[in-house]
């Protein structure tokens, strides 16, 4: 049936079966309205939401207001998960890291040193192992000695990937040919939990290691008179503005009449040159203040008698961490993904709308016919008439100039004429063989 008013939606083109049950419908309003009756056009209709429901389904159920308050609520809800994926989405490109304190051991292992297995016959060359390994500190602890140390390499990044370039440097007169050891992150993308240099010897010497941090977002040394004003050494460019910022605030540096600039004190004058300066100017008078940070220069004493393994130092490097929610974060996506229990929900709804729909056409159907019978079986008999007419025209016929006399003066009704007379005596004789 079509809207009421609306010359877009489809005729029924028979009465729909009596429904269970008397209507005891009532309303005011005309038969030819009630019945919803109107010209038939061929043109698209827009397919509503499965589970919106029909205003005109609403002007007789009043309890439906509920039901659409509760499609409002859901619309809601479904815009603040979505705002809420696309954070997360963007919160797992970029992830928010947290200063940790990265613990990095060195000591070295020996076999087979001189006096050691002495007396036998198939012993093995002197050897010597230089080990690089580090855990991330839980508390100011090592989880590692605590029995921990599953957990804590399962929740933090390994061990290399804070690391760009390794370099270790054997003494060059023991070992001429290959004195240095480089392990470098862009050539190997493999992650891994330590280092480890084996070589033959039984000399002890001073092994020099070269640690070059990979600092994720990268982080800057700063000039001396820089380290003077915000009291860091290395620091992320954005950290090092905030500082800055926070220095102009404490010290009221900030100009009244002009939000946009700010004086320079004498600490400052050092570092810019100028008397004041624009905020939108810091960024670009910063960076020649700023250069990567050298590497962290360790030596390591390898020594090939005692006890084994053989060194007890280590030290300790501020690292950013990424937060260990990128599992949870993970585990919410996919779950918002899966909307089998909500889809199987929406279609018992779009299923019950659809049956109150075709009980609200029945109800009207009958309404109509019950306030002017005669009135609404002829306007029914005119619609399907003409809906019959229109799905029965051939496209190379039209009706209209049929019904017209002129129609019939064309030079080819003689000859369909003849033709049709000369079918017919066949058709009588074809019937009465029959009898």
């Amino acid at each position: 049936m079509s809207t009421p008013g609306s010359a877009t939606a489809k005729r029924l083109h028979k009465p729909p079966s009596r429904p269970s049950g008397g209507s005891s419908g009532q309303g005011t309003a005309s038969p030819m309205k009630t019945m919803e009756l109107a010209p038939a056009v061929r043109k698209g209709k827009r397919k509503l939401p499965d589970k919106a429901i029909l205003d005109k389904i609403v002007a007789i159920l009043p309890e439906s207001a509920l039901y659409t308050q509760l499609l409002e609520f859901e619309s809601r809800v479904d815009a603040s998960l979505a705002r809420k994926k696309i954070d997360i989405v963007e919160s797992l490109k970029n992830p928010v890291r947290a200063q940790k304190v990265l613990r990095v051991y060195i000591f070295n292992t020996f076999a087979n040193q001189t006096g050691i297995n002495s007396g036998s016959e198939n012993a093995e060359p002197p050897s010597w192992s230089l080990r690089i390994i580090g855990r991330i500190l839980e508390d100011g602890k090592d989880p590692g000695l605590e029995g921990d140390s599953q957990r804590s390499s399962a929740s933090y990044p390994k061990f290399s990937s804070f690391f760009k370039k390794i370099t270790v440097y054997l003494d060059q007169n023991l070992y001429p040919e290959n004195h240095v050891i480089l392990w470098e992150s862009s050539r190997s993308p493999a992650l891994h939990e330590g280092f480890e240099v084996k070589r033959k010897g039984d000399k002890e010497f001073t092994a020099i290691v070269r640690l070059e941090m990979n600092y994720v977002p990268e982080k800057f040394k700063l000039s001396p008179a820089l380290q003077e004003v915000l009291g860091i050494e290395v620091e992320t460019r954005q950290r090092i503005t905030a500082a800055l910022w926070h220095y102009v605030k404490m010290r009221k540096l900030q100009i009244p009449s002009d939000t946009s600039c700010f004086m320079c004190d004498p600490p400052l004058r050092k570092v810019f040159g100028e008397e004041k300066l624009k905020f939108s100017m810091v960024a670009q008078k910063i960076t020649p203040h700023l250069v990567p940070p050298g590497p962290i220069h360790l030596e390591h004493k390898i020594k090939l008698s005692g006890g084994s393994p053989v060194g007890n130092s280590c030290y300790d490097v501020l690292v950013d961490v990424p937060l260990s929610l990128e599992k949870e974060m993970t585990a919410f996506l996919a779950n918002l993904e899966k909307n089998k229990e909500i889809d199987a929900c929406d279609e018992v709804i779009s299923s019950a709308m659809k049956k109150i729909d075709e009980h609200r056409q029945r109800r009207a159907f009958f309404l109509g016919f019950s306030q002017s019978p005669a009135e609404f079986i002829n306007a029914l008999i005119a619609s399907q008439a003409r809906d019959l007419k229109l799905s029965a025209a051939d496209a190379g016929r039209d009706a209209e100039k049929e019904h017209r006399a002129e129609f019939y003066n064309q030079p080819w009704i003689e000859d369909a004429v003849i033709r049709y007379l000369n079918r017919k005596p066949a058709a009588g004789n074809e019937a009465a063989g029959n009898k």
